[in-house]
């Protein structure tokens, strides 16, 4: 790893509003949080696939956000229920995107958070798909290329506190961010 590379993102991150702590994650800590990962299920025994999170492990870095409530929302869903199919069957909405769903009768909202598409059907083998995110504030301007964001499972995230003898704050939760050196 490359530290002239990796500081100039991480000195980005650290300024971000909400960020409590932020730091290079190291490839131990990665392959103990992807075997911790892959044993991940909802409730209901439903798959969950974390991409974003099998995705970030590709990249030259991965940098670990620690946050309060204040940091910036997600750009784009970070959960979304797929049919065996592939279809979406249901998504997570935020109070900025709420407005597209309010008036829609062909939504059921699960949650304050969730909507859900009644009219694509399960048949077996649904599951959630935490998909890549994008995370603007990292782009080729400050060296970065092929940055993606997600949130890891939340046995992983205690992992992770653990392993860096963090401490577990309820009121904190974690982002990860992968990119490739320019």
């Amino acid at each position: 790893m490359n530290e002239e590379t990796s500081s100039k993102p991480l000195e980005i991150i650290k300024k971000m509003k909400g960020v409590v702590n932020a730091f290079l994650l190291n490839k131990e800590v990665l392959d103990l949080m992807l075997t911790e990962e892959n044993k991940v299920t909802s409730m209901g025994n439903i798959a969950v696939h974390n991409l974003g999170f099998n995705e970030a492990l590709t990249k030259d870095h991965v940098i670990a956000i620690i946050k309060d409530p204040r940091f910036r929302p997600p750009p784009e869903p970070t959960v979304i229920l797929v049919s065996a199919g592939g279809e979406v069957m249901g998504l997570e909405v935020f109070p900025f995107t709420a407005k597209n769903y309010l008036d829609r009768e062909d939504v059921v909202w699960l949650s304050d958070a969730f909507v859900l598409f009644p009219e694509v059907k399960g048949r077996g083998g649904e599951n959630f798909v935490m998909p890549p995110v994008s995370f603007p504030e990292l782009n080729e301007s400050n060296g970065c290329k092929d940055v993606v964001s997600c949130s890891p499972a939340p046995t992983c995230d205690l992992l992770m506190r653990t392993y860096y003898d963090l401490k577990d704050d309820p009121r904190l939760a974690s982002v990860l961010v992968g990119y490739n050196d320019l």
